[in-house]
């Protein structure tokens, strides 16, 4: 009912909106980076690609690749790598495959016991968690438990410990903060935290901050269970038994194998020694089920929770210690593993040396039908379609490459591995990268660099959603006008030529192209109407696809129209679509998020300090744990922002500059487009993403070097834009907030001196 009343408004609200998807005037303009004439000639290539992919096909390829668990290190993972190549080349490609022999930590022990109190007969614990997703009758690959990795968290540290239990909700530093203001310390401590609102790596990175020695990760069934909806097998949310498996590698310092950073993981590889390498965790850790947290959760005793704490499971949330001992136990094998990069190629007919990049990976952590195949499927799909295209006479200018990635599970590792290899050759010829990974119903998630932003709406307006024919753009637009929070928000969604693109944190294989090379990047994929608790769980497989998620295949269809169409686009404009216009005005918008933070940080300080003065502070929820004042803060001093909004300003101003000298090239049919002078036009373009990177990178992890985008430091997927300002300013760190000003402003101002060169080189400005 809640998808029938949503789809009515959204039909609704179109009615007032602009034109459906259909043909109109706009549609024959000239593409961006196209004279008239070749523009012409794309439009209709692309509408022959459009037409190519098959959903029976999705489903096959679904069904052949997650019959089995595909784990790194299993035989069916260098299968399929195999299976692919051999696709790739029957589909017209020149495939290879690329190994990598990398860190891969797989369980032999694991344990998770209460005990104390003793059970009733007083000889041994009271509770021992399962630890263990039990197979379903209806679901045929959930039996394969010999093949099925344990339910585990890769890279966790070996470790036997036995402490009370502190629960401290998502496990976040401001849950921390919290526990500071209760009086409860988790010094000496195993840690129980519910998944979400970070990434889980930051869980026990946290937790071994404030002093724990163990920490369990649960999905609570608020935000993973049976209040989102009936869980499977009857629905498709987390069944009590469900585990989430994943890494607890500390990525937001670098990705890919712990062993080898900066440089790929070949055979001959220099490798750091397993007890220096920095990204492991510094506690044991494991996932458990909501049953298996259950008692233990009930045992603890101490201050309820507050409101914002508490799950979903039929107990009294207590922050803890009580009276019980928990006892946590993990060892690994500590293995050194390969894995099977997947690369095709098809190679460019003028410009060979400028490469247009397209990656999903094939890995899972069981058979993962949702995650990754089912945006490998149409990756796949797409691979097929370009190469009816070149049978059907067509030849890209550019290169292309199409990259099945191995091990992005534990860490990234196989699109990192390959890009550090790589690296001066990507620096070099690397125009852009496209990523998805996994896909299912509904919207179009739009995410990237933001000089590629009107690229990217310009495609969503050029495919059709297969549920309600309109574009995917236009029904991304009236989705997030009926669920917009505010009235100037609306306001800006109607009136914006373009759809806002969010920006990329990490998670996906794109953040070695982006946050390390600076290579321009986008992530595609659908989502919004298929909601799962089978995430990396021995249910993400083809039944449960098939039954929760695109039942029917269509929207991986539109994804392999969408990734096939961008890459298709990319591959012949004469000048690269970038546009930096939308690139400007999204800086504007960090700048003046950076002052508001910044201006808040302050007020903050000042009332707190105001209320210490005043003797006011609240009250603890359980009166033999009172809470502990806040101590008084100097006032941040005065930070200034000007760099920062003169830089934004000469970027708006070169934008402008660009864009006027485009419409002087694009005038008489875009002649000055088809002319062979825009090779070094494009190469500045190519460019222009490396100038926001600098060598020596972000504070305290030099792998990321983008001023940008960057993974959060305490929030590992989810992205600080102009990192280095605003995680200083966060922390409170005033004198690296103000050098980190100057760094970004400098960057901005290279890259606006960058653009004016481009226009410059594109169509002079006219003499006066």
């Amino acid at each position: 009912m809640k998808r029938i009343a949503l789809l009515v408004a959204v039909l609704f609200l179109s009615l007032s909106l602009t034109p459906l998807f259909a043909p109109s005037a706009a549609d024959e303009s000239p593409l961006a980076g196209y004279s008239a004439a070749s523009s012409r000639a794309e439009r209709q290539w692309e509408e022959k690609l459009r037409a190519i992919p098959s959903t029976a096909n999705l489903r096959a390829y679904m069904q052949r690749l997650s019959v089995r668990p595909h784990h790194v290190g299993s035989p069916y993972d260098k299968d399929n790598a195999e299976w692919l190549a051999a696709k790739f080349k029957e589909f017209g490609w020149d495939a290879h495959i690329e190994q990598f022999d990398v860190l891969f930590p797989t369980p032999k022990e694991r344990a998770v016991e209460l005990v104390e109190p003793k059970n009733a007969k007083g000889a041994g614990p009271s509770f021992v968690a399962k630890l263990q997703e039990p197979a379903l009758a209806v679901d045929p690959t959930s039996s394969q438990q010999a093949e099925q990795l344990p339910t585990y968290n890769a890279y966790s540290i070996d470790g036997d410990v036995t402490a009370p239990l502190v629960y401290v909700n998502y496990g976040i530093p401001e849950d921390y903060e919290q526990l500071a203001r209760m009086g409860v310390s988790v010094k000496g401590a195993i840690v129980i935290a519910r998944y979400y609102h970070s990434w889980r790596g930051i869980k026990p990175k946290v937790a071994a901050e404030h002093g724990a020695i163990g920490c369990l990760i649960f999905s609570d069934p608020r935000e993973d269970g049976y209040v989102a909806g009936g869980v499977f097998p009857a629905g498709p949310m987390r069944p009590q038994d469900g585990v989430q498996r994943g890494s607890v590698a500390d990525m937001p310092f670098y990705p890919g194998d712990p062993l080898t950073p900066g440089v790929g993981a070949t055979k001959n590889a220099k490798r750091l020694e397993l007890k220096d390498a920095p990204t492991l965790t510094k506690i044991p850790v494991l996932p458990i089920s909501y049953a298996d947290a259950q008692p233990l959760l009930a045992s603890l005793t101490g201050p309820v929770v507050p409101a914002s704490w508490r799950g979903a499971l039929p107990i009294t949330y207590r922050v803890g210690p009580g009276a019980g001992q928990v006892h946590l136990k993990v060892k690994s094998n500590w293995d050194i593993k390969p894995i099977y990069d997947v690369i095709a190629k098809i190679p460019g007919s003028v410009n060979p040396e400028e490469w247009v990049i397209r990656g999903n990976h094939h890995d899972a952590w069981v058979n993962g039908a949702e995650d990754p195949i089912s945006g490998l499927s149409a990756e796949l799909e797409e691979a097929r379609a370009l190469g009816e295209l070149v049978k059907s006479g067509w030849k890209p200018r550019r290169t292309i490459i199409y990259c099945a990635w191995d091990g992005e599970e534990p860490g990234l590792l196989g699109s990192t591995e390959w890009a550090e290899e790589h690296a001066e050759e990507l620096r070099q010829h690397a125009v852009a990268y496209i990523n998805s990974d996994t896909n299912g119903r509904g919207y179009l998630d739009m995410l990237g660099s933001h000089t590629l932003e009107q690229f990217l709406n310009g495609i969503a307006r050029d495919v059709q959603d297969p549920e309600t024919r309109l574009s995917v753009w236009k029904r991304r637009q009236l989705h997030d006008i009926a669920t917009a929070h505010s009235a100037e928000e609306k306001q800006e969604l109607r009136q914006r030529a373009d759809l806002r693109i969010e920006a990329l944190g990490s998670g996906s294989d794109y953040t070695a192209f982006l946050q390390h090379l600076g290579v321009a990047s986008l992530n595609i994929g659908f989502d919004g109407e298929d909601e799962g608790g089978i995430y990396h769980s021995i249910y993400d497989d083809f039944y449960w696809y098939t039954h929760f998620s695109d039942t029917d295949f269509v929207y991986g269809r539109a994804l392999a129209q969408t990734g096939g169409s961008a890459v298709l686009r990319l591959a012949d404009a004469e000048l690269l679509p970038f546009e930096f216009g939308d690139f400007a005005d999204t800086m504007q918008t960090y700048v003046k998020e950076l002052k508001q933070l910044a201006q808040r940080m302050r007020d903050d300080i000042r009332e707190r300090n105001l209320q210490l003065e005043e003797g006011v502070f609240s009250a603890a929820s359980d009166p033999r744990h009172p809470s502990v004042p806040p101590a008084a803060e100097a006032v941040p001093p005065f930070l200034n922002f000007a760099p920062l909004d003169n830089a934004a300003e000469a970027l708006t101003r070169s934008a402008a500059d660009y864009r006027r000298a485009y419409a002087r090239a694009n005038e008489n049919g875009g002649a000055a487009l088809a002319s062979a002078s825009l090779g070094e036009v494009n190469r500045l373009l190519i460019a222009s993403e490396r100038r926001l990177t600098v060598p020596e990178g972000l504070p305290n992890r030099s792998w990321f070097k983008h001023q940008i985008y960057a993974p959060g430091f305490y929030t590992g997927y989810g992205v600080k834009t102009m990192p280095a300002v605003r995680e200083a300013i966060e922390l409170k760190q005033w004198q690296q907030a103000g050098q980190a000003i100057g760094v970004v402003a400098r960057v901005l101002e290279d890259e606006a001196a960058l653009i004016s060169a481009a226009a410059a080189k594109l169509a002079p400005a006219p003499a006066h």
